[in-house]
């Protein structure tokens, strides 16, 4: 029986294992955001080279996860992009598998804490935090990821420390609950059901490896707390994915799927061959030291995970054909706009969610440069056969604006330094060709109306009209190009065909006066040629706006008319 005090003295150990988890997970969030910023362009490329390609989805798997250091995060930013359409299924798979392998990184990185480290890990972490309040980015960036790096290995050594895992009580007490629960079945339910508390495989990883390194956990036992750990990340992709499509939450079923098979199969093994699967651990590392118990734990991580990802791989059409089986896709109960690009489960990964969102204002203006094409076919045939589409797409554009500009909200407080100059730049964009939209639109409704009334423009008000209206859409592809490559070459010329377009309006309206004075052109198409020449006009001072907003982030080069 316990006395008071030794109670107390229990309690105050608990805490400061708890104490340990949290500071070691600060430390992960903040050395994961560090690589998510320091390396947000390489996590681009990475994803932009998604393919069908099996393996090469596994190495970006792996080294996504790798830079964020996060397979939940991985898997959820993965369900966006499903949920977005950008990604299928065959794709999203191997990138789940490849998320697996590179989540055992972390495991390493724990596993290779020494005495050693103590001094330089707190010196680290002190280091980071004086960086921090530096004004260059970069040098915050290398703050926060000193800061976090020092932190996790704060976090383990106070787990590791007298006051909690060093305290004989507890050692008793967890001594205790592991022969209490020596069933491998129990011992993978309580790696599960940790690490789905903690929402990180990484830290319930990392507080295993250090119990087994203070000799609280017995290496045959932890491996089956590693097995249930796996189980126990699926569930924040299988939260991500509720109120999404049918196919992500596929995306989730296949990553907890992928993890059971795995875990049945190395439960199975363990279970049967215990001791010589523990022997050929031992093997690999035979000292007695924390660091080498430690590595055997890690050893078993990394062969866990990539045993798993080599046997299933070969099965990825048999592993999406599964899910769609058990997740029919669902009628839907009328049309609903939905953004084709962007899904808000991506603000976890910033640099990630601003591609998507260049690729949405990528759309958008294309929606804005077809309404502007289909409005002049309509007024020069006389016809109202693209009046559908046209309103269809202004519905789009409309929808695009006000719901990117909801999401850009919220990733601006996500980001930081350059990024947040982007997001100011795309806000101004986005304004740029609502306002095209709208324009083409009224030229729609001129072409209409003109129509109802029977009356059109003459031969040569429909001429001058083309040759400017030709000229608008060039600037629309230079614009478009800019816009997508962010090349500045083309800019000069943007701003030549703009100072061209200006001159038409004046020729152009000029001579319509004159043709009226001279009884040359009818009085009851005038202000429908006046505001048709006004509106491309105004169209070409939004494209240039569009075109110079890689050159100048925080606003538009001119103010929108």
């Amino acid at each position: 029986m316990l006395t008071t005090q030794e109670i107390m003295q229990l309690i105050q150990s608990l805490i400061w294992l708890l104490a340990g988890v949290g500071v070691f997970i600060v430390g992960m969030n903040f050395m994961g955001d560090a690589l998510e910023r320091s390396a947000g362009m390489g996590m681009k490329r990475l994803l932009e080279k998604i393919s069908n390609n099996r393996f090469s989805g596994v190495g970006i798997g792996a080294g996504v996860t790798a830079i964020i250091q996060s397979s939940s995060a991985t898997s959820v930013m993965v369900i966006g992009l499903v949920n977005a359409g950008v990604m299928t299924l065959m794709q999203a798979t191997p990138i789940i598998m490849g998320a697996n392998i590179g989540t055992t990184i972390t495991g390493i990185l724990v596993a290779l804490k020494n005495d050693y480290f103590n001094m330089a890990m707190y010196l680290l972490a002190f280091t980071g935090v004086m960086l921090g309040f530096a004004q260059k980015e970069k040098i915050k960036i290398a703050g926060s990821l000193c800061c976090g790096l020092g932190l996790i290995f704060v976090g383990l050594n106070i787990m590791s420390s007298e006051q909690a895992f060093g305290n004989p009580l507890v050692e008793d007490m967890f001594t205790q609950i592991f022969k209490t629960i020596d069933f491998p079945l129990l011992l993978i339910l309580v790696g599960a059901i940790f690490t789905a508390l903690i929402q990180s495989s990484s830290a319930a990883t990392g507080v295993t490896i250090t119990m087994v390194g203070t000799g609280v956990l017995p290496l045959d036992l932890a491996l089956f707390i590693i097995l249930g750990a796996n189980i126990g990340t699926c569930v924040t992709a299988l939260l991500a994915s509720v109120g999404a499509n049918a196919n992500s939450k596929r995306v989730a079923l296949i990553h907890f799927t992928f993890n059971v098979i795995g875990t049945a199969l190395f439960t199975a093994i363990i279970w049967l061959f215990r001791e010589p699967v523990v022997n050929l651990l031992v093997s690999v590392f035979p000292a007695d030291d924390p660091m080498s118990l430690q590595m055997r734990v890690s050893l078993f991580h990394v062969i866990f995970n990539t045993t798993t990802t080599c046997l299933l791989l070969p099965f990825v059409k048999q592993l999406v054909d599964y899910s769609c089986a058990i997740i029919k896709e669902k009628k839907e109960m009328g049309e609903e706009l939905t953004l084709k690009y962007v899904d808000e489960r991506l603000i976890s990964t910033p640099p990630i969610a601003l591609m998507q969102v260049k690729k949405e204002i990528d759309y958008m203006i294309s929606l804005a440069q077809e309404n502007t094409r289909l409005s002049f076919a309509a007024m020069e045939t006389g016809s109202n056969e693209y009046n559908d589409r046209i309103c269809e797409n202004e519905r789009m554009i409309d929808f695009i604006n006000s719901a990117l500009t909801g999401f850009l909200i919220k990733l601006s407080a996500a980001v930081e330094g350059g990024d947040e100059k982007v997001i100011g730049s795309y806000f101004h964009v986005l304004n740029d060709l609502e306002r095209i939209g709208d324009h083409a639109e009224n030229f729609n409704e001129i072409g209409m109306e003109m129509l109802s009334k029977n009356i059109s423009f003459s031969e040569h008000a429909l001429g001058g009209i083309t040759k400017m209206r030709d000229t608008v859409m060039q600037m629309f592809t230079i614009a478009v190009n800019t816009f997508e490559t962010l090349r500045k070459d083309e800019l000069a010329e943007l701003t030549q065909l703009e100072n061209k377009v200006d001159g038409m309006k004046k020729e152009l309206i000029d001579s319509h006066f004159e043709r009226l004075a001279e009884g040359n052109c009818s009085v009851d198409v005038s202000p429908y040629y006046s505001s048709v020449i006004v509106g491309l006009e105004r169209i070409a001072d939004h494209l240039v706006n569009v075109g110079y907003s890689i050159v100048n982030p925080t606003g538009s080069q001119k103010e929108g008319k």
